[in-house]
């Protein structure tokens, strides 16, 4: 994740401590770190959105893990002390067992975050997620009224999510959204963003496509529109900033925004460059995300190096403890995950020189770290080492 608001403002933000070594939950090195773990615990989905990376639909799909199953995971993930459980799905409020399994692992001491497509949260659910303790329940949305019901595939989608949103703001449960970036509504940004003020949201992710599911379908922004979406959030970004606004803004699945970040910076005399490179340097971008800073269980126990990269099988909690997965217990991944980690293990110089195209010169490697690995092995047929098709970057801006 890039955190705009953190980079540009040079205001401390929640999760400082786990993106960038300092601030609460402080980390020495990046690559040590303990993986976020994002838990598709169900597939089924009362929506079926254009850009699902799990192409759920409203059908009841067989493997999914039992309640024991289930309760394991959680207890081994508490054990495990990872810093954080993002519960997802398809729909995860769907699931029979939902509160169950959020107030077991709230019970725990796990720190739970709910991304959900809203339009389940009654107030008496909002009252629910509240009671448990969920640090954060991220809102997905495509656009505004009839464009987001156009991604979701159900009229009537937009307006039950908002209503899941006030739902949560009634009773103080921390609320944000989440919005998928592609050439469909990139265009509609300036208005998800006047919307975003208008509901008084404090927290909002934007997400670059990563082309897995039914989102294979879709196109990623060409660069000219990556780079005008990313304008578009910096000006905002500094407009609040400018009326006392700590609102947190954060892309994710691009690290190359932090290298743009940077790039406009420095043409602009940016007071928090400096700083803003550390920052980004030490959290290492792409090389110590997937298949280290981010983890992924599926409906069936299948553990990947994240949520996007399905095709690439680490183990299976119903056989060994996802803990023991992580470490190398499984004899079969463990070399595949050994791999994967190398892009993060060895030096700069060294993982540099492994790449082919634009990231095998860029000057920003440090930064980016070769950008979203998953994307970059789809692109690449399978291949670790080759570049982002999604980097935006200019020649000029890649060359020292």
């Amino acid at each position: 994740m890039i955190n705009l608001t953190k980079l540009w403002t040079g205001v401390a933000q929640p999760a400082d401590g786990l993106r960038y070594g300092h601030g609460e939950g402080e980390h020495v090195v990046a690559r040590e770190r303990k993986p976020i773990v994002v838990w598709n615990i169900t597939r089924t989905c009362n929506l079926r959105c254009v850009h699902c990376y799990s192409d759920s639909n409203a059908v009841q799909y067989p493997g999914e893990l039992d309640w024991q199953e289930m309760a394991s995971v959680v207890e081994d993930l508490a054990a495990y002390q990872v810093p954080s459980l993002l519960l997802s799905g398809g729909e995860p409020m769907i699931h029979p067992r939902f509160f169950e399994l959020v107030d077991k692992a709230s019970g725990l001491g796990l720190k739970l975050t709910i991304s959900t497509n809203g339009t389940l949260i009654t107030p008496e659910k909002a009252a629910l997620l509240k009671a448990a303790k969920v640090a954060y329940v991220g809102i997905s949305l495509d656009g505004i009224g009839p464009v987001h019901d156009e991604f979701r595939r159900k009229e009537g989608a937009f307006d039950a999510a908002v209503r899941g949103f006030k739902n949560c703001h009634a009773v103080n449960q921390k609320t944000g959204l989440r919005l998928t970036l592609t050439r469909h509504n990139v265009e509609n940004i300036a208005q998800i963003l006047d919307f975003i003020e208008d509901q008084e949201i404090q927290r909002v992710c934007f997400y670059h496509l990563v082309p897995a599911g039914r989102g294979s379908e879709l196109q990623v922004l060409e660069p000219e529109e990556a780079r005008h979406a990313i304008d578009t959030l910096i000006a905002r970004v500094e407009a609040w900033h400018q009326q006392g606004i700590d609102r947190e803004l954060l892309t994710v699945t691009q690290p190359a925004d932090g290298a743009y970040l940077l790039v406009r910076m420095a043409r602009e005399g940016h007071p928090n460059l400096a700083e803003a490179r550390r920052l980004l340097e030490w959290n290492g971008g792409g090389a110590n995300s997937s298949g280290r800073g981010i983890a992924n269980i599926d409906t069936r126990g299948d553990v990947h190096p994240d949520q996007f990269w399905q095709d690439v099988l680490l183990g299976n909690v119903k056989q060994l403890p996802f803990s023991k997965i992580w470490q190398g217990g499984n004899q079969g991944s463990a070399e595949l995950l050994e791999t994967i980690r190398s892009i993060g293990l060895l030096s700069m110089e060294e993982r540099q020189a492994r790449m082919s195209g634009p990231c095998a010169e860029c000057q920003w490697f440090q930064v980016c770290g070769g950008g979203f690995r998953t994307r970059a092995a789809f692109a690449n047929y399978g291949n670790l080492w080759g570049s982002d098709p999604a980097c935006y970057l200019r020649p000029d801006e890649i060359r020292a």
